[in-house]
């Protein structure tokens, strides 16, 4: 019900600004430099994307207006933080951070009664997995974190869980104004995550950057599951045309990656 909102606090959404990769860049610097106007209009020009991250939240019946204001705050946080020297774009950076902002906010604001000890050792549990991913050079296990806090595996499980909010596989994790991908897509891989979000998010990046041709030989190709001759039948061309397009389409989207 939430997806036709066009005034969000006071925002018009239909109107919200757009900036380019050099701009964002330059805001960024100036914004460095404190300049608070650069900032300012860095921030403006970034609502889109909290626009588009908070749509993954709205079947949960949340008011939208606090879901934009809290998405804002991860957004201002990316904002101030953001180190130039990175090697990553802005939004690659900004995302995790606005979906970790709603998210708190949600796990605060949970209708389901979670006893506070649960709460309390499940947030215990999530510091001691951030300590240790610090100084381990891969995610900590379970038996670790447990270890770390002198807890059982079976209730450290329990409590982060019991903290977990539910969704629905049909729940929209991203949508550029094309077609949107949902929770279901990703349910084949037992490591989906925040990060696996990301990956999607660069992958259509490089995708838009390929020709229409090469386009649809890759969603043929690797979305429906067609045999390069199938598609060379398709498309009107040889099949050694396609397999030559698709390698090269693949090795671009590779390098964008």
């Amino acid at each position: 019900m939430y997806y036709n909102k066009v005034e969000i606090c006071g925002v018009n959404t239909a109107k919200l600004a757009t900036l380019t990769s050099e701009e964002k860049r330059d805001l960024l610097a100036r914004t460095k430099a404190g300049d608070k106007q650069a900032r300012q209009k860095l921030i403006d020009g970034n609502l889109r994307l909290v626009l588009s991250i908070i749509q993954r939240f709205t079947n949960r019946r949340e008011n939208l207006d606090d879901l934009f204001q809290v998405g804002c705050i991860g957004l201002i946080k990316a904002v101030d933080n953001f180190n130039l020297d990175l090697d990553v774009k802005f939004s690659t950076y900004a995302v995790p951070m606005i979906i970790g902002e709603v998210r708190r906010y949600l796990r605060d604001n949970n209708t389901i009664r979670v006893s506070r000890s649960v709460r309390d050792l499940a947030y215990r549990a999530l510091q001691a997995r951030e300590r240790l991913a610090k100084t381990m050079a891969s995610e900590p296990t379970l038996a670790q974190i447990a270890a770390e806090l002198g807890e059982k595996e079976e209730n450290i499980a329990h409590a982060i869980e019991a903290i977990v909010e539910p969704v629905s596989l049909y729940e929209p994790v991203y949508n550029d104004g094309g077609d949107s991908i949902y929770i279901m897509d990703q349910i084949s891989d037992a490591g989906a995550s925040d990060e696996a979000w990301l990956e999607n998010i660069a992958l259509k990046e490089a995708m838009k950057r390929l020709s229409e041709r090469e386009k649809k030989i890759i969603h043929l190709r690797f979305f429906n599951g067609k045999t390069q001759m199938e598609i060379a039948d398709e498309i009107g061309i040889s099949q050694a045309q396609v397999s030559r397009l698709e390698k090269g389409a693949l090795e671009r989207i590779r390098k964008q990656m």
